[in-house]
C-alpha cells in the first residue's frame, strides 16, 4: 500500500496569483486601494476585509515575519511525519498566516516566539508551492 500524500491546494481565481507567487518565490498580498484604509490583508478575496471595497491590488510583500504562535503536531495527518509546528506567522506588512516552520528543530527550545522568520517554498507538486517559513539566519 503506497503512503499517504500530503493535500495539495487547489488554486480558485481569487487565490490563483498568490499560488502563482509562492511558486515563483514571492509572497503576494493584496492591499486596499482606498484613501484611509489601505489595509493589506491575507487570505485573498475579491474585496477589502475592513471595510468591503472591490478596490483592492496585489503586491510583492517581503516574505518576512515572526512567529506569532504555533502548536507542535505529535500526530500528524496522513502525509506528514511528525513532530511538526502549525505556526501562524505575522507578516511584516501586517497580516497574520497559519503556516509550517522548516528548518528548526520542533520543539518550545527552538520555537521561539516573536522569532524572525522568512518564507522558503516547499514544491508540493509541479504547479504548487507552499509557503512554508524558516528562521531568519538558521534559527534561535
Amino acid at each position: 500500500m503506497a503512503a499517504p500524500r500530503k493535500p495539495i491546494p487547489q488554486p480558485t481565481p481569487e487565490t490563483q496569483e498568490f499560488w502563482d507567487g509562492v511558486k515563483a518565490g514571492e509572497l503576494r498580498l493584496q492591499r486596499c486601494q482606498e484613501a484611509g484604509c489601505a489595509q493589506a490583508y491575507f487570505p485573498p478575496r475579491p474585496f477589502c476585509p475592513s471595510c468591503g471595497s472591490r478596490n483592492v491590488a496585489t503586491f510583492k510583500a517581503s516574505g518576512r515575519g515572526t512567529l506569532h504562535s504555533y502548536v507542535i503536531n505529535q500526530r500528524p495527518a496522513p502525509g506528514f511525519t511528525g513532530p511538526y509546528a502549525i505556526a501562524v506567522v505575522k507578516l511584516d506588512e501586517g497580516p497574520k498566516m497559519m503556516t509550517n516552520i522548516s528548518g528548526v528543530e520542533q520543539t518550545p527550545e527552538a520555537l521561539v516566539l516573536d522569532m524572525p522568520v522568512e518564507m522558503a517554498p516547499e514544491e508540493a507538486s509541479e504547479t504548487i508551492s507552499l509557503p512554508i517559513f524558516r528562521p531568519v539566519g538558521g534559527g534561535a
